[in-house]
């Protein structure tokens, strides 16, 4: 059976670690980048290498950025009194995408999950308090999704900020039936949202 060279196989079993690539894929694009032009392998290794040099994470928002304060913290047209909290920023680079909202974000740096007791010490809470003491923010949008983990967290998030402060108005994402969709084909948690959070005509 031929072995596989060290250096390749090193290579190989880091890149199963990452998402979405198991033993073979990574075989596969280790392979391809052996047939890369060697200058494009050894710029893709420089990039990787000084990834953690030039990124950062911004001290306003939270996100990976190159800049401190990032380009979208310090977008002098943007709205202040509006602060949309994610999970996580690739929810707010999904939502930036848009390009139909324009607050400010804020990344909470996860979600709680009871069942796994995860410590609601691992939340950015501080930063968030510090961001509403400013006085700028008239809205706070809980953009966390519709899972288990989310309703726990934008509970925590409500109470902790409701009771120290008052005038900020907290407003979540829509729940319910997407666009285009009928109501018999919806799982019955869809179906309960969409009652709830009814709107006017």
């Amino acid at each position: 059976m031929q072995r596989i060279p060290e250096p390749l196989k090193l290579l190989v079993e880091q890149l199963a670690r990452l998402p979405g690539l198991g033993p073979k894929s990574a075989m596969r694009a280790a392979m391809t980048l052996l047939k890369w032009p060697e200058a494009e392998v050894r710029q893709l290794g420089r990039n990787v290498y000084e990834l953690r040099d030039a990124l950062h994470l911004c001290s306003r928002c939270g996100g990976l950025a190159d800049s401190d304060p990032c380009p979208l913290c310090a977008d002098p047209v943007r709205d202040p009194a509006q602060l949309c909290l994610v999970a996580e920023w690739d929810s707010m680079l999904t939502l930036e995408e848009g390009n139909f909202y324009k607050g400010f974000y804020m990344i909470l740096g996860g979600l709680l999950a009871p069942l796994d007791h995860s410590p609601a010490e691992a939340l950015e809470m501080e930063r968030l308090h510090t961001r509403l003491a400013e006085g700028q923010v008239r809205e706070l949008i809980l953009a966390l999704g519709a899972t288990a983990e989310a309703e726990a967290t934008a509970t925590y998030v409500r109470d902790q900020v409701a009771s120290r402060f008052p005038d900020v108005r907290i407003t979540r994402l829509a729940q319910g039936i997407p666009l285009g969709a009928e109501v018999k084909y919806m799982d019955r948690e869809t179906l309960r949202q969409s009652l709830q959070y009814r709107q006017p005509l």
